[in-house]
């Protein structure tokens, strides 16, 4: 016997299909056990798989799992559970509030011209030395890197950040100094690119993701890097991933940062678990 479940599978930051990052939503009446999430994140077998399950009239609380880890923040899938709770669920709100087990609540309010804008933390960061196992590993040499959710290296041009071939199994291992998820979550960019403030890559190994296209928990700490590196409190940003790429733009306001963007619905199905 088999139980279905509603999913959908979501482009987000995206315009079209094939663009931005592919994320599953699947609305739960309840969460089901880690493991059971844990195994269908690996065969849905995208970047993100999120789990919503409603508290309230215009309140879920969301959980997101890649294929090999739970994580504590993800941008673009709750960007898609926003997307598919207003445009396939039928919430009629202004805004939707999301409750997280370590990112708090985070709130998705749709904007004039369709975008939905997140509101999330961005938490401090602190400048850092650049190793030469870090260099290596990335194979070229950042010419600024800080620390915070995860290691940000600065290149000097978009170029040189969209040239990179990092040794991910070498990528894997390194990170901020100290413990926590960032080991293996290397954020990299540069000022500037075609028609945008900053352009960005994204390469994730110790999350189980070699690199990811759209990454809004990454852009919460690019704007903080920013704005103290460069005093842009406002960006444009392109995030440059092979054959896809997503565009996010972000306001950072104290302590939190907005995220906006669109989103496209490319599946509309049922997962049947096994009973």
């Amino acid at each position: 016997m088999t139980q279905p479940l509603p999913l959908y599978q979501v482009d987000a930051f995206a315009t079209r299909a094939f663009e931005g990052n592919q994320a599953c939503i699947m609305p739960l009446d309840a969460f089901l056990p880690d493991d059971v999430m844990l195994a269908i994140a690996a065969e849905n077998n995208v970047a993100e798989t999120a789990y919503i399950v409603r508290t309230g009239e215009e309140s879920w609380n969301l959980r997101w799992f890649t294929p090999a880890v739970e994580v504590p923040l993800c941008g673009h899938a709750t960007l898609a559970a926003a997307h598919v709770l207003f445009t396939h669920e039928g919430f009629a709100g202004e805004t939707i509030a999301f409750d997280t087990v370590k990112s708090g609540r985070l709130t998705v309010r749709k904007l004039e011209d369709g975008r939905l804008e997140m509101d999330f933390p961005s938490g401090p960061i602190t400048e850092i030395p650049v190793s030469d196992d870090v260099a290596e590993a990335l194979g070229a040499r950042p010419v600024q890197a800080w620390g915070g959710m995860f290691y940000a290296a600065m290149f000097e041009t978009p170029e040189a950040v969209r040239a990179l071939k990092p040794n991910l199994k070498a990528l894997a291992s390194l990170g901020v100094p100290g413990e926590g998820w960032d080991r293996g979550n290397f954020g990299c960019f540069a000022p500037g690119g075609e028609s945008v403030d900053v352009t960005s890559r994204f390469f994730a190994p110790g999350s189980g993701i070699d690199e990811d296209p759209a990454t809004g928990s990454w852009h919460t700490m690019l704007a903080r890097v920013m704005s103290e590196r460069f005093g842009k409190q406002v960006l444009s940003c392109f995030q440059a991933y092979p054959g896809r790429g997503g565009r996010i733009d972000t306001h950072l306001q104290g302590d939190r940062v907005k995220l906006s963007g669109h989103s496209v619905t490319t599946v509309e199905g049922r997962f049947f678990l096994p009973m």
